[in-house]
């Protein structure tokens, strides 16, 4: 009935990702800032899908990660404008 194997759920790549491309879109200029924050939103995406599995974890980063990436591509127009 119950699984005997002791598995650990492991964070999904683009988890990890999505985290790491919102944080680098704050730190770059206008262009690249947009990039990374539309691979943040995609990859965060990805990760909440992968994250419905029990295996996976990373659903609170992938959902971070999109949110970063929203506000990731206000602040590149900001800096785009300004």
């Amino acid at each position: 009935m119950f699984s005997s194997s002791n598995s650990k759920a492991v964070f999904s790549i683009p988890s990890l990702i999505a985290i790491a491309a919102a944080i680098g879109s704050f730190s770059t200029g206008a262009f690249w800032g947009l990039v990374l924050a539309i691979v943040a939103i995609v990859a965060g995406l990805l990760g909440i899908i992968l994250s419905l599995s029990p295996k996976i974890r990373g659903g609170v980063f992938s959902v971070f990660g999109v949110l970063a990436g929203v506000i990731g591509i206000v602040a590149a127009i900001f800096k785009l404008v300004f």
